[in-house]
């Protein structure tokens, strides 16, 4: 019996300990305090794409060919060599055994650089065996296959990012140029030409490219990181962080419960369209278990949205 009354004393003791006393004299219990991290809801732009890959080409190419059937006698140009219109490329000796005829001269059809040679001194070709091939003014293209679900998103000038694993970290601009007026019946895509801008000469034909087209760009929006909004019984909200006096003038840290209205959502970000407005800080973890008035401890402020973070508690 004396040891029940001892349990009973011990459990009483601890509940009037982890009680607090209000003006009127009632006892209240300890406010719990959840731990969180936050982050700031920023005003920017947000991008909808559609990724690909394709090879770099030039973007204008002339074969040239010779006018007669013969052996190569001579080449006069090699990769590289900028060549202009109407210079020789290659010699070819169209002679037969006791006929002994004049070289015909094999020239660029255009101007432009000499992007390949595939003949050689000594071989012997038809008028349909291209000697060397040009590539002219028109820059470089990548050129894309696109599935028939996504022809609806293509359109001339769409902006586009481009990266090579050649150059890590880089990022070139380019637009759609062309856009192919058949769809492969095979394959069920369609070709699409997207021009790359390389000012400083930096890429070549054959490398291989993964593109970005830009299908949607909306700017200064408010945007968050999507895992910050629950949704629940039917409304879709966030926590913003709040500051709040007390009695006894010390300043607490509590969560509002806030509703928004999201718009498109991109790679894990969301656009707001209302609800929050910009540097208005939420809860981005921990939200689980809060409540409107929630008090909070914010352990970490990170912003995922451009990759930096602060550390401290308050």
């Amino acid at each position: 019996m004396k040891k029940f009354f001892y349990v009973m004393f011990i459990l009483i003791a601890i509940i009037l300990v982890s009680c607090n006393r209000n003006k009127d004299g009632a006892a209240d219990l300890e406010v719990p305090v959840f731990a969180v991290n936050t982050t700031l809801a920023v005003q920017g732009q947000i991008q909808d794409h559609l990724a690909f890959a394709g090879d770099i080409h030039a973007g204008s190419t002339v074969d040239v060919f010779s006018d007669a059937a013969g052996k190569i006698a001579e080449i006069h140009t090699a990769v590289g060599r900028r060549v202009n219109r109407n210079d020789p490329i290659a010699a070819v000796d169209p002679s037969r055994p006791g006929m002994n005829f004049r070289h015909s001269i094999a020239r660029a059809p255009i101007s432009g650089t000499v992007i390949a040679i595939p003949a050689q001194v000594g071989q012997t070709i038809s008028q349909a065996v291209p000697l060397a091939r040009i590539s002219g003014g028109g820059g470089l293209e990548v050129r894309l296959n696109v599935a028939e679900r996504f022809i609806s998103k293509m359109a001339l000038n769409l902006p586009c990012e481009i990266t090579l694993d050649a150059w890590p970290g880089e990022i070139f601009q380019g637009s759609i140029s062309e856009l192919s007026p058949t769809v492969d019946l095979a394959a069920r895509t369609m070709e699409i030409r997207v021009n790359v801008n390389d000012t400083d000469s930096k890429l070549k034909a054959g490398m291989f490219a993964k593109v970005r087209i830009i299908t949607e760009q909306k700017d200064n929006i408010v945007k968050i990181p999507a895992s910050a909004i629950i949704n629940r019984f039917g409304e879709q909200y966030v926590y913003v962080i709040a500051h709040e006096k007390q009695d006894d003038d010390t300043m607490v840290t509590v969560v509002n419960k806030r509703n928004v209205n999201p718009g498109i959502m991109i790679d894990g970000v969301a656009e707001i369209l209302s609800g929050l407005a910009p540097n208005e800080e939420i809860v981005l973890r921990g939200q689980t278990l809060l409540d409107e008035g929630s008090r909070v401890n914010i352990i970490e402020q990170v912003n995922p949205l451009s990759g930096t973070a602060g550390q401290g508690a308050r």
